[in-house]
């Protein structure tokens, strides 16, 4: 079932994704098209997940989600999900450009009685130079707050990559510190159904609580960066992973546009 339609970010949308770098936006797929994602999705998290330990055995980090990237390279189906144009172009909608590239896809899988996702921002870890990213959280199934809701420090973006710290619970307890210090004001949604999203900016502090209900929480998500942003030279062991993992590589000053970054539209 593509996904080649174009769904319109009206103006007070974007405007609230600025404002508060993030967005919830109700529908984003119907009930028909992710019972045709939802299987195709959970399937190649089945083949593809590694981690085998039980959560007793795992870090923070271990116990908050099963992660399994990039799965639009090895799966036709989530392929499909992951360039559509539907999603692209509201990415780049939201971003107010023409154009998006694929940064990378991630399934977040928390299981039941997985741990909290620690507060943190993602572009800590990007060695790009743009802060015009945004990732789409979409929940397959429909989930509650006890599930692991994602939760965000409204207008923590603004100020840019904030704190020199890879996600953890040291870096919890400092987000913690600049959220309270900054006043920023703490919101999630009640609820979310399948087909749901939110986006948020890179540079967006957010978390998520554990899982305490019975039931897997099932989440796709999607990172995109604006077209024509460039490489910069890594300023951590973590940035040096991710321009090896997902940019191929490619040095300082080329155009992030290696074979795992395609245009969306």
């Amino acid at each position: 079932m593509p996904l080649d339609d174009v769904r319109t970010v009206t103006s007070a949308q974007r405007e609230e994704f600025r404002e508060n770098g993030h967005i919830l936006v109700r529908g984003v797929l119907s009930p028909d098209e992710v019972a045709v994602y939802r299987p195709v999705v959970a399937d190649a998290v089945k083949r593809l997940r590694t981690e085998k330990r039980r959560l007793s055995e795992r870090d923070t980090y271990g116990k908050a989600f099963l992660q399994i990237m990039n799965l639009w390279r090895v799966d036709e189906g989530v392929r499909r999900l992951v360039l559509s144009r539907r999603l692209g172009k509201m990415a780049a909608d939201l971003l107010g450009v023409g154009n998006v590239r694929i940064y990378h896809d991630q399934a977040l899988f928390k299981e039941p009685g997985g741990g909290p996702t620690p507060w943190h921002q993602d572009q800590y870890y990007w060695p790009i130079d743009t802060p015009n990213t945004v990732t789409m959280w979409m929940p397959m199934t429909d989930i509650t707050v006890d599930m692991g809701m994602l939760t965000f420090a409204s207008g923590s973006h603004k100020r840019g990559t904030v704190l020199d710290e890879e996600i953890s619970d040291e870096s919890d307890n400092s987000y913690r510190k600049y959220i309270k210090e900054n006043q920023y004001a703490v919101t999630r949604a009640a609820g979310m159904l399948a087909g749901d999203a939110t986006w948020h900016y890179g540079n967006t502090v957010h978390s998520a609580p554990g899982n305490d209900s019975d039931k897997m929480r099932e989440v796709m998500t999607i990172i995109y960066m604006a077209d024509g942003a460039r490489i910069t030279r890594p300023n951590s062991p973590a940035q040096t992973n991710d321009l090896n993992t997902w940019l191929m590589g490619l040095p300082p000053g080329r155009l992030a546009a290696s074979e795992l970054n395609p245009l969306v539209l």
